[in-house]
């Protein structure tokens, strides 16, 4: 974290555990940022709080530093069973909950805490076994978390904090009722630590606050311009068949870089990959029907420095938190302008600096508009250089593995009208199996383990 971001608030000025403080200091936290500074008086005097920060601004560390204080300076009912925890942790995606579960494992090494992470996609009996042996803090997603539930695989009676977490993105996966049916099988809200954290605490967060908190304070920590102040922008005036040149081009520029590429759609997703793994450009591929183990080993690949670059949809641009990435490319413009926000906040984290690279082609061009009113300044309009446009052999795209929908299409040229095509296979973004709506103005991100 940049000393630019920090505050004169060190943790160590407050008055926590001794085990906490160690692993505070071995995960390299003295001085707090913005949100930390703020968020922990609040929260270690057991007051609940509402707290809206971007991401990458150090709110994951301070609901779990106020968490483990609370468990500490109030001991767990006699009479509480091993398959009630004491904190429950609910993110929108499997990344994010992930995430916070390894967050909490640095944090917790040196108490007596134990903490387990749930999510659709993989690991059903494995999960289920680990939360009937007990854990202290349950990390989650809506859907994964009500299954367990629902089957009285472990009960919320116990619980005395609960963590809510990119509260807007509960609303926009569809999962408020789930978050709903939740704590109310949680112990009243005045007998409980209550956190809320969203990027923005609208009107509909704040009423899911007050309902179900107990008088939250709000706590709003945000920059004076909406997207990172060390973001480069650039954007580039293409037509349709030159992003594929210029987007190779621009990569095989780039030295010592770890790229995003956001795409709109699947589809396109894996043509880019296609060209890029063909043109000699290491690639990963992240969207909706990628298995949970590949997906993330994929991240951890890309997080490791063993691929340079990941290509992906919007089920990336949120919740993850991936250091050290110093560009990203908008491959199509999002229709959606709070989403332009996202994806380039997947750079310049931290207090770091980073590029924003966005080509505004003939199909995307019009969002642009949309995007510098929603942002507040004009992004920078370059032409493109035909010395950018790498010479690409329109045969030097190879195609997914064997047997997947997309490489059957291209060979035989046919398109998939099954039945039901549209509305099968579709699960939420956090692995379950009950399909949600999406809106009407986004494309489907194909077979969705989001």
């Amino acid at each position: 974290m940049s000393e630019k971001h920090l505050t004169d608030t060190r943790f160590d000025s407050f008055d926590l555990a001794p085990g906490i403080q160690q692993g505070i200091a071995e995960a390299g936290f003295t001085y707090c940022t913005p949100i930390q500074a703020e968020s922990l008086p609040i929260a270690l005097t057991g007051q609940d709080l509402a707290g809206q920060a971007q991401t990458g601004t150090g709110k994951t560390a301070a609901f779990l530093v106020a968490t483990l204080q609370h468990l500490t300076v109030h001991p767990a009912d006699e009479s509480r069973r091993a398959n009630q925890p004491r904190a429950l942790m609910v993110a929108p995606t499997r990344e994010l909950a992930v995430q916070i579960h390894n967050d909490a494992v640095t944090l917790t090494k040196h108490t007596n805490f134990t903490s387990a992470v749930v999510f659709g996609g993989t690991g059903y009996e494995e999960q289920r076994r680990q939360l009937q042996e007990g854990v202290d803090i349950l990390i989650g997603t809506p859907g994964r978390l009500i299954d367990y539930l629902k089957q009285g695989v472990y009960d919320l009676r116990a619980i005395q904090v609960i963590v809510l977490d990119e509260a807007d993105r509960m609303f926009d996966l569809g999962f408020i009722k789930d978050i709903r049916f939740m704590l109310r099988r949680c112990p009243k809200p005045g007998k409980r630590l209550g956190m809320l954290f969203s990027a923005t605490l609208s009107y509909r967060v704040k009423e899911l606050a007050y309902e179900h908190m107990n008088n939250p304070q709000n706590v709003e920590v945000e920059p004076e311009q909406v997207t990172a102040e060390n973001v480069r922008e650039v954007c580039y005036m293409t037509a349709n068949e030159e992003k594929i040149p210029l987007l190779i081009g621009l990569l095989r520029n780039l030295e010592n870089a770890r790229t995003i590429v956001f795409i709109n759609t699947k589809r396109t997703a894996d043509k880019v990959w296609g060209f890029l793994q063909g043109n000699g450009i290491e690639t990963a591929v992240l969207s909706g029907d990628v298995p949970q183990k590949k997906r993330l080993s994929l991240l951890k690949k890309f997080q490791n420095g063993e691929v340079s670059v990941l290509v992906a949809t919007d089920v990336a641009a949120r919740g993850l938190h991936i250091s050290d990435v110093s560009h990203v490319v908008n491959f199509d413009l999002p229709e959606d302008a709070e989403d332009y926000v996202h994806r380039i906040g997947r750079t310049a984290r931290a207090g770091a600096s980073g590029d924003a690279i966005s080509f505004a082609c003939e199909t995307h061009a019009f969002s642009l508009p949309d995007i510098e009113t929603y942002v507040g300044h004009r992004i920078p309009l370059e032409s493109v250089d035909q010395a950018l446009l790498a010479e690409i052999d329109p045969k030097s795209r190879i195609y997914p593995e064997k047997g997947s929908r997309n490489q059957r299409h291209q060979k035989d040229g046919r398109k998939s009208h099954g039945k039901g095509h549209h509305h099968r296979g579709h699960k939420r973004p956090d692995g379950s199996g009950k399909p949600h709506h999406r809106r009407r103005s986004k494309p489907p991100e194909g077979g969705g383990t989001q």
